[in-house]
């Protein structure tokens, strides 16, 4: 059971690049919302709930944010249980609708990922560890934390190890 400073930090080596970082807070929201959509149905009831496949995985990737570090898996859990309820917002149209917006999203949330992928010049996280599925909304919403100053001492051990983010120049960049 890696940590959530460990996780951030093997994540963060493959997102050094500003641009990549700002398209992941458009990119992995997107496709987390597309997940909820596409997994909100088949609706079914259990105890009285109702319940989807959506917040049947939700619950369990909740449980692993939780069980990394508190804080940060509750803003994560917070943020992409609000995802997966706009989702089933979504899916409550029609079929087409349903499918459209959830295909839509996640294929644009994806394109947008790999294009912050080709300013950072590296390929994806979750290509050599799919765990990186998991960490990356944790990563955007660890982000936005720092941002608002939130664990400077956690931030500065991750840029210790995997480095400051920089600005990539792609002018002279090897291939």
């Amino acid at each position: 059971m890696r940590s959530a400073l460990d996780l951030l930090t093997q994540y963060a080596e493959y997102h050094r690049d500003r641009r990549n970082i700002a398209t992941h807070f458009v990119g992995v929201p997107l496709i987390v919302f597309a997940v909820g959509a596409l997994l909100a149905r088949p609706g079914f009831e259990l105890a009285g709930l109702a319940l989807s496949p959506a917040w049947l995985l939700f619950a369990l990737a909740a449980l692993w944010y939780l069980s990394r570090h508190l804080v940060l898996g509750l803003a994560t859990s917070l943020a992409v249980g609000g995802l997966i309820w706009l989702g089933h917002l979504a899916a409550a149209g029609s079929t087409s609708v349903w499918l459209a917006t959830g295909i839509g999203a996640f294929v644009v949330g994806w394109i947008i990922q790999f294009v912050g992928h080709y300013y950072e010049g590296r390929k994806p996280a979750f290509v050599d560890d799919l765990v990186g599925l998991l960490v990356g909304p944790m990563f955007v919403v660890a982000e936005a934390m720092f941002a608002a100053g939130w664990n400077r001492e956690m931030l500065a051990r991750i840029e210790q190890k995997a480095g400051p983010t920089i600005v990539r120049d792609l002018a002279n960049a090897r291939p």
